[in-house]
Order: structure tokens, then C-alpha cells, then sequence
């Protein structure tokens, strides 16, 4: 505990200036809060442990430090089911998976280990789950103890996260109420003068952690005192910790380990918004990782970007296309109706043809080699493509494989003006999307598989 002068009690005790750092801050672990049950009033417990004789009270300025765990109790969340199946039932997406680890988004907005779904501490047969609402069981649990105290305090409710990047566990705020929880610094300057750009400080978060050097599981204190930091306390309840969940439209890192393959949709409709060419050449990149036989390189991929060579290659193919309807029979509507399919490659603001170079390719005496050999190097090809749809799938751009090129690729390779033997294997339209993807169909990976 790092000691502080006694504050004095009331609102006039909070500086004036609500981003001033404080000179010190004391951390007390509030002890003799019993076992919580269902329907236990969590205030009443609270108040009366920090009242108790050796505790430290409460003043205004206050914040209290409370583990999801006890609330999560009290409100009767707990379930009598296995933990993977409340892990499944409170996940609404998976991040990543590593043996018996999974990483979720829950329907809070939070990425956490196992959905937060918890089974220590909890009868053999049940888990604790969540609180359905942390910020609203933040301002109920601190409506409650205002009352009780007669003072002006902030709560936040904590959770125990993992990191990326970080090794160990630290608590976080899942809900608060009364609290501060980002001080924004943009705009501000540093000593040296320096314009802050990016700077905010997660202090809900801070807080959380301070709060869990005296608290912890095996020592069964799952409420901590945090006193020094008034500034941070409002009397308003606040927006609450949700502040603190990035928008998945700014989240750098959306996308886990499960979650990237499924990222990679059609998307035919873009917006008129520019592509960035470093992006297309980091996806490029991405796609030459391919597996490829006979240790060559058969990959190559045209960017036409230009809107003259997008119309040329286009209206060619698409010429090519309507002479082959016509010479199996087909009628000027039919032909208007197939050829529309090819939309999404005339709307987008780049096309990315894929193209096969098969110099490597083995000849053989025979057709049945020789038709191996080339499907080998088709199906690198392949394995090269979606490698580059998922790839700008992670770079936040959309895209469609349309397979027209493959039906006069003369004609595609002469109008693009490509070197002798490339062959190009359909064409990528690559944009903006206009519009999120719509849900993607179930698919029973049983009804793909047999196995012998």
C-alpha cells in the first residue's frame, strides 16, 4: 500500500483540473466480504466490510475496485453446463484457438479468453459467466453505495484479460460508473513542446490493475479501495467502460487467427474510394507464398488500374464472351442476362488478372502426365489466388474472382499486351466495398468430406 494524506471529505476536495496527476494514491484490499450467492445485496456487503473495524471507510473521491465475478454472482449468473458449451453460448466470434485455449469476442465487445466464462471459485457442474451489462451493474452497484455512504464515489467492475504481445494476465475494466475511464491528451504538448496526436490514457484500466495488487482469487479479497485519484470521479455515472472497446473499423488487429479465411468474401458492389498500391503489392506478396511444384515460380499478376486499359480488356472479353453465346445458340436477352455477371469487374476501381507462367512445367510423351502436370501447376495457381483474395480481405478491401478471362484468354493476354505463354486465369475485381457482406450460409464441413 503506498501511503497518501487523508483527503478531505466532500466534492470541494477534487482539483480543479480533472487531468492533474495526483502525488500519491493508496490501495486497500477490503477484507471480510463473504462468499456471494445469488440475490445478495453486493452494496450492502461492500459497505459494510469497508466500514468495519481496521477498514479504511469511504470518502468522496473514492473508487472501488470490484471483481465481475461477485457481481456476476449476486445478479445470478451462473450456469449449470459445461464450460465449452457456455464458452460457445457466449461467443459471438472466434479470434483464435490453441488446444484447449480459445480466444472470443462476447457479445460485449470484449476479446477474452474463454468468453469470460469462468469456473473457479463456482460448485463442481457450473460456471460464472459475465455480467450481462458490466457498465449498468457498475451504476447500480454505485447508485446503491452512494446512498448507503452519503458519498460521492466511482466504481469499476474487472475482468482478468490477456495480451497480445505481453506474457501474463492483468485485471481490465468491463464496466465502470462515476469513473473517467480514457483521458484524451490529443492536442495537448508535451514538455518539449511537441503536439500529442495519439495519446490516451486507459486509466478505467489502470485503475483495474492498481486494484488487483490487493485483490486475487486465492486470497478471496474481490474488492479493493483505490483513494488519491478524485479527479477521476464524477458525479455523473459516465459513459462507462465500454469507451474502452476499439471500433472494429479502427481495430488494426480485427482479425484472429479464426477469423481470416472467413474474412475473404465476394464482394460485387465497391465505392468510388481509391485503392492504396502499397496495400495491392503487400497482398501480391502474400499471394507468391504459395506452395508451387518443382521449386519454380509460376505466379504472375497484371494490376490494371488505369481506366482506359480496364474498358479495353473488358469490352474485349466481354465481345468474346457474347460470340461464344451466340455460336451455341444463345438469344441477344440470354446473352445480356450471362454477360452481366461480369459487372462487379467493370464497377471496380482496380482489376488484378492472375496469371499462369508455365515455363517450369515437365513435358512428358503421354496425355495423362501431361495433363497432371498441368493441373499441378493450375492448382498452385489456385492456392495463389485465394492467398491474394484473403490477403486484401485483411487490408480492409473487397474483392471478386470472375472467371471470364478463362474463356478467351487470347484474347485477355493480346489486349493487355502479356509476354508469350502467360496465361491468365480469371479476373479479380479489388475495391472498396459499397456495403457489409451479407451472414455467410452454414457449411457442414462433414457434407465436403469422406473419409476412408
Amino acid at each position: 500500500m503506498t501511503k497518501a494524506p487523508e483527503p478531505a471529505q466532500g466534492p470541494a476536495a477534487r482539483p480543479a483540473a480533472p487531468g492533474a496527476a495526483p502525488t500519491a494514491v493508496e490501495i486497500h484490499g477490503i477484507a471480510g466480504i463473504p462468499e456471494i450467492s445469488p440475490g445478495d445485496d453486493l452494496a450492502r456487503v461492500i459497505a459494510d466490510a469497508a466500514l468495519a473495524a481496521g477498514a479504511p471507510g469511504l470518502l468522496d473521491g473514492d473508487i472501488l475496485v470490484v471483481t465481475s465475478k461477485v457481481v456476476s454472482k449476486a445478479e445470478g449468473r451462473i450456469a449449470t453446463m459445461s464450460r465449452a458449451d457456455a464458452i460457445a453460448a457466449e461467443t459471438v466470434r472466434v479470434v483464435a484457438r490453441r488446444g484447449d485455449t480459445t480466444i472470443a469476442q462476447t457479445r460485449h465487445g470484449f476479446v477474452m479468453a474463454a468468453a469470460g466464462v469462468d469456473e473457479s471459485n463456482t460448485e463442481p457442474g457450473t460456471v460464472v459467466l459475465l455480467p450481462e451489462d458490466p457498465d449498468e451493474s457498475a451504476r447500480r452497484l454505485r447508485t446503491a453505495l452512494r446512498s448507503r455512504a452519503g458519498v460521492n464515489l466511482g466504481v469499476v467492475v474487472t475482468d482478468t484479460f490477456g495480451r497480445p504481445w505481453r506474457a501474463g494476465q492483468t485485471d481490465t475494466a468491463i464496466g465502470a460508473a462515476g469513473v473517467t475511464a480514457i483521458l484524451d491528451h490529443r492536442g495537448g504538448t508535451d514538455a518539449w513542446g511537441n503536439v500529442l496526436d495519439v495519446t490516451m490514457a486507459a486509466v478505467a484500466d489502470e485503475i483495474a490493475a492498481a486494484g488487483d495488487l490487493v485483490k486475487g482469487k486465492a486470497a478471496q479479497l474481490p474488492v479493493a479501495l483505490v483513494r488519491g485519484l478524485p479527479a477521476l470521479v464524477t458525479e455523473a455515472d459516465g459513459p462507462g467502460a465500454r469507451v474502452l472497446v476499439r471500433p472494429s473499423d479502427e481495430d488494426l488487429f480485427r482479425l484472429g487467427a479464426a477469423d481470416v479465411l472467413a474474412a475473404r468474401r465476394t464482394v460485387r458492389a465497391f465505392t468510388g474510394q481509391p485503392v492504396d498500391p502499397a496495400a495491392v503489392e503487400r497482398a501480391i506478396g502474400a499471394a507468391i507464398t504459395a506452395p508451387a511444384p518443382h521449386h519454380s515460380e509460376p505466379w504472375r499478376f497484371v494490376v490494371v488500374s488505369s481506366l482506359t486499359a480496364r474498358l479495353d480488356l473488358l469490352d474485349a472479353m466481354q465481345d468474346a464472351w457474347a460470340a461464344d453465346l451466340r455460336s451455341d445458340g444463345f438469344t441477344e436477352e440470354q446473352i445480356a442476362r450471362r454477360v452481366k455477371r461480369g459487372e462487379p469487374l467493370r464497377h471496380a476501381p482496380l482489376i488484378i488478372v492472375p496469371c499462369l507462367e508455365p515455363s517450369a512445367m515437365h513435358a512428358y510423351p503421354d496425355d495423362r502426365r501431361i495433363r497432371a502436370e498441368r493441373d499441378m501447376f493450375v492448382v498452385s495457381m489456385g492456392a495463389a489466388v485465394q492467398n491474394l483474395l484473403v490477403a486484401l480481405a485483411v487490408e480492409n478491401l473487397g474483392s471478386a474472382w470472375i472467371s471470364s478471362a478463362l474463356f478467351c484468354q487470347d484474347v485477355a493476354a493480346g489486349v493487355l499486351g502479356l509476354p508469350d505463354g502467360w496465361l491468365p486465369m480469371g479476373a479479380i475485381a479489388v475495391g472498396h466495398p459499397a456495403a457489409p457482406a451479407s451472414p455467410r450460409a452454414p457449411r457442414d464441413p462433414a457434407a465436403f468430406t469422406l473419409t476412408r
